[in-house]
């Protein structure tokens, strides 16, 4: 599912460096990560007393950490903690701290931070960078590093352990009065940082107003007192300024378990001023409508702001990553997502990139008023990478293009946007030029005209509220309902028993379509190849070529549409009928576009995955069994009869929970 903002007039930032993006400071790119957050869940934890706000900016408070020294061996339950601590014990003393190193390691699969530094400001010296260009104009710089020796170094050792085990407490300078802290950070930022700063500062104005991101905290605190599947973070700058917030609550995190497998990163917000700084992540439901998987509000659009998002996001749900993502065009952006999600496949909305040649094309469109269309034909239509190609320098000569930077910069990156490129993996979608609605299309219908925070959240709510109820009679009209049928074929009986009426439709469009194409073998052997055509139609591109093992009734179409949509295409059904496979084999059903998508009580007992990034926290572990439990909750009170087995069933489990807890403590048995 992509995007659905208006290709005429979105606005979007640049993939790769075409022009500076203006909300990421040299400070960050100095300082590397400096940002520090806080994660808030249903259970005694002093986080909660760090947060206050003065004005419009929620900000953490070194008043209400122990006023003690550092010292070796000294332990934190996180480096976010432990950064918190030495922040506030800085702020005491009158220096400004940084992240200077961090290290990570890949334990069972999954990368795990295991080391972080923390130094003085001051610390180090910048180095002179030699450029190619000895004549280009630099602005110049006043340094405030000086070698500062100052340090504190914390080390992973073990679930919620983290040690001190470097420290230097000695400084090269003389320390300042604490209230020359804040005044010093706001001094270091010249030009574009103090930009930058400013953005920042408008931008929670416009969001909060004053005192709003109190109001917030204190709404969040209340929903998860009523549910503690409810999820929520917000992280702070290295000024201790509320920098972004992310939430999800046990619904949309139940969903992802489901249909999260192909998701969307949608930020089309950016499009309407009236809009907060709105982000979802949503994904499609077996009825092909959009479904959350958290959302948030993102006030810094720095790589190290996106980077604390998708980890934040991941945290939430069960460190499962998705098969495919995709998102806006920008170049922090994607720098944070090839970090977060190594192995998903990463794709920039076509829709985002179209609509921006509209922009970067102006004068061009001008000249050649069929351009447009030229090239949204060829980036929809092109099967395959080759066509693709000629197809595109076609048109770079036609128009006397070649030169063009704008079009140079998109076809770098076409293996990210094009359709060609991306036909091998799964992004859920079950149709190519059309356009699904995401769940921002949603909000920009209604919130066209600027509401207040709370009304925000309150119309959000909402919503999404009825959006589950919607599904909820979608599946039961589903269990109920009779499709239509086209053909007296036995696999369009079979499939319209088994999937939800959106999905058949799709499948059964294939199905009559097949009937209208012809096949005809080209190679033998234990893998046959078939070419298949529709009749009349002598176009050589629109010929497909199928590899069928008929052992297996396993095939593979050129248009890759079951590997990118999850639904066999008219060239693999035309080989099936010609070689005698009347029903569609088990291993083509996929359960996500099922009537059953979401039956059964899947508590993901062979994922090692999950489990392993499970043991990192208790809070992790917590939210996990919970996601699970609430499973059992959703089929018990679907009548009398499943809701006392559930009961009958949970007494039993808590009986030998409490059981265990007993005998581990009579033993003295430690968890590490």
């Amino acid at each position: 599912m992509e995007y659905t903002s208006s290709e005429d007039d979105e606005l979007i930032e640049d993939y790769v460096d075409l022009e500076e993006d203006i909300m990421t400071s040299d400070v960050e790119q100095q300082a590397g990560e400096v940002a520090a957050s806080l994660h808030f869940f249903n259970h005694q934890d002093n986080s909660l007393s760090l947060v206050h706000t003065i004005g419009n900016e929620l900000i953490v408070s070194e008043a209400d950490v122990k006023s003690q020294d550092p010292h070796l061996g000294m332990e934190f339950e996180s480096d976010t903690v432990a950064r918190l601590f030495y922040n506030a014990y800085a702020l005491r003393l009158g220096f400004g701290i940084r992240v200077a190193r961090s290290r990570s390691e890949r334990r069972k699969g999954i990368e795990v931070l295991v080391m972080k530094r923390f130094v003085c400001l001051k610390e180090g010296h910048h180095k002179k960078k030699v450029t190619e260009l000895a004549n280009k104009k630099k602005r110049k710089r006043l340094s405030i590093r000086d070698g500062c020796p100052a340090m504190m170094e914390v080390v992973r050792r073990g679930a919620d352990r983290w040690v001190i085990t470097k420290l230097v407490l000695e400084h090269t300078h003389v320390v300042v009065s604490p209230d020359k802290v804040r005044e010093i950070q706001l001094n270091q930022l010249t030009g574009k940082d103090r930009e930058h700063e400013n953005l920042l500062r408008e931008m929670r104005q416009k969001i909060f107003g004053e005192g709003g991101a109190q109001g917030l905290l204190e709404h969040f605190k209340k929903v998860q007192a009523e549910n503690s599947g409810f999820f929520y973070s917000m992280n702070v700058d290295d000024r201790n300024c509320l920098a972004n917030i992310f939430w999800a609550d046990s619904r949309a995190r139940i969903a992802y378990k489901y249909f999260g497998d192909a998701v969307v990163f949608d930020t089309t917000y950016k499009k309407n001023e009236n809009m907060m700084p709105f982000a979802a992540f949503s994904g499609v439901n077996h009825h092909l409508h959009p479904v959350n998987f958290g959302c948030a509000l993102i006030i810094d659009k720095s790589e190290s702001s996106y980077a604390w998002l998708f980890e934040t996001w991941l945290t939430a749900m069960s460190g499962r990553h998705p098969i495919s993502l995709t998102t806006d065009q920008g170049k922090a952006l994607g720098a944070a997502v090839a970090k977060a999600f190594p192995t998903t496949r990463h794709r920039i909305c076509k829709w985002r990139v179209l609509s921006r040649c509209k922009k970067k094309l102006a004068d061009v469109y001008s000249r050649y008023p069929n351009l447009p269309e030229e090239l949204k034909k060829y980036v929809l239509e092109c099967e395959t990478s080759d066509v693709f190609e000629a197809c595109w320098k076609l048109v770079l000569d036609k128009y006397n293009l070649r030169e063009n930077s704008w079009l140079q910069l998109v076809y770098n990156i076409r293996n990210k946007w094009v359709p060609a490129y991306l036909k091998d993996s799964f992004f859920a979608e079950l149709h190519t030029a059309q356009r699904s609605e995401s769940i921002n299309t949603f909000f920009r219908k209604n919130f066209d005209t600027k509401i207040s925070l709370q009304a925000f959240i309150s119309k959000f709510d909402q919503a999404m509220d009825n959006r589950y109820e919607k599904e909820l009679q979608e599946d039961f009209d589903a269990l109920r309902s009779q499709q239509i049928l086209k053909t007296d074929s036995h696999m369009e009986k079979q499939t319209a028993g088994i999937y939800t009426r959106a999905v058949f439709e799709r499948i059964q469009a294939e199905l009559v379509e097949a009937l209208d194409h012809y096949t005809e073998k080209i190679q033998d052997g234990a893998i046959s190849k078939y070419t298949v055509e529709r009749h009349g139609d002598d176009h050589i591109h629109r010929r497909h070529i199928v590899a069928f093992n008929e052992s297996e009734k396993k095939a593979v179409c050129t248009c890759y549409k079951f590997e990118s949509s999850g639904i066999l295409c008219k060239h693999v059904l035309v080989v099936f009928f010609f070689n005698g496979v009347v029903l569609l084999p088990e291993h083509y059903i996929l359960k996500r576009w099922t009537k059953k998508a979401k039956s059964g009580i899947v508590f993901d007992e062979g994922d090692v995955e999950t489990q392993s990034y499970c043991q990192e926290s208790p809070t992790l572990r917590y939210h996990d069994i919970f996601h699970d439990a609430l499973k059992v909750a959703e089929k018990g009170a679907a009548s009398i009869e499943t809701y006392k087995f559930a009961k009958e069933v949970l007494l039993k489990a808590f009986s030998e929970i409490a059981g265990l807890e007993e005998e581990v403590l009579r033993h003295g048995y430690q968890h590490v």
